[in-house]
């Protein structure tokens, strides 16, 4: 019963026998390989979006560093919800690949970015003058870090106020596929037409190896993230093994099957919770990660009935916990992690 993070699980199928057929024989190297003009295709017309730029790299720190390094200068803020991944997980990699880009927070309930929280936060930044860091980017995550989703709408409205101030927008989307699956929104609807500039595509959380896609919408800007992802040591050699991943994972709506898989088993452990009456959500679940609490004492059963996930701080006589569903999750372990809880 594995419900730590989708990070947990191993590479779907149809990936790893994508990494076998493009283990035989040579290739050229550094993304010159003939399948990431596949994958160059695939993401635009995913993306309705025939210029895009479309970069691979391995993780989501590089994805999220280096897209927002491309859009703020080292004297600019960062606009990111008080709980984005990019505030609370990657170390400083932003401020890092940035050459020192401030990562200013701005709340909302439900791990959403407030619009008028956004936009009180820019005009603090333009009232500073020259003593204070200077509106940089927006950075949008979806799923957010409390397992809710933005809709293509409520991106617009943050876009647009961003928009409004000359400022350029990213979207963290290491979830990506699960906010779609969510929502019902298209590729091109929740991102360029929304008014975002350039999305970190996750891969490695549903069901890939080990792969993210840096797209970006103004290929004028291509030639720098190229540099950018190069001078970071973020270019991988052997490429191959990444236009790999991203092909298969992209082919046939295998990236949106696996995501609704994991939606699934998130919707039926939540209505498992639900009919608890001990037990409580403290966010929505509309992708793949729960947020319930429930009584004292329950941590140690579930540890030994084998249950694997995240406890939380907790406040007295309850018990917090993140519990995340992958796209290997099945239904018997999401049943007896239920019987668990209960008995």
């Amino acid at each position: 019963m594995w419900f730590t993070s989708d990070n947990a699980s191993g590479a779907a199928p149809e990936i790893m026998a994508a990494l076998t057929r493009a283990n035989e024989g040579n290739a050229r190297s550094y993304g010159a390989e003939a399948q990431m003009d596949q994958v160059r295709d695939l993401v635009r017309r995913i993306f309705e979006a025939p210029e895009a730029a479309v970069h691979l790299v391995t993780t989501g720190t590089a994805a999220n560093a280096l897209s927002l390094s491309l859009l703020t200068p080292p004297w600019g803020a960062v606009y990111c919800h008080s709980h984005a991944h990019i505030a609370e997980d990657e170390c400083g990699a932003p401020e890092f690949y940035s050459g020192g880009a401030k990562l200013v927070p701005v709340g909302g309930a439900h791990g959403r970015m407030a619009a008028e929280g956004l936009e009180a936060a820019i005009l603090r930044a333009k009232g500073a003058g020259v003593h204070g860091v200077q509106p940089g980017a927006v950075s949008i995550t979806n799923v957010t870090e409390a397992g809710t989703v933005h809709s293509a709408s409520e991106i617009a409205a943050l876009a647009g106020v961003a928009r409004a101030h000359g400022v350029p927008v990213q979207l963290d989307g290491a979830r990506f596929a699960n906010a779609l699956v969510a929502t019902g929104a298209t590729a091109a609807e929740m991102t360029w037409r929304a008014g975002v500039d350039v999305v970190s595509f996750g891969g490695t959380k549903n069901g890939c190896l080990g792969v993210e896609a840096v797209v970006i919408f103004d290929p004028a800007k291509a030639w720098e993230f190229e540099l950018r992802r190069k001078r970071a040591g973020h270019l991988m050699s052997k490429h191959r093994y990444l236009s790999a991943q991203m092909a298969a994972y992209l082919q046939e709506g295998l990236w949106l099957r696996l995501a609704g898989h994991a939606n699934a088993m998130a919707a039926r452990l939540a209505r498992g919770l639900a009919e608890m009456p001990e037990v409580d959500l403290l966010h929505p679940v509309e992708a793949n990660m729960l947020f319930p609490e429930w009584p004292e004492g329950r941590h140690a059963s579930l540890e030994a009935a084998g249950a694997s996930y995240y406890p939380m701080p907790s406040p007295m006589g309850r018990e917090r916990a993140r519990l995340v569903t992958s796209w290997s999750t099945t239904e018997a372990e999401v049943d007896q992690f239920l019987a668990a809880l209960r008995g």
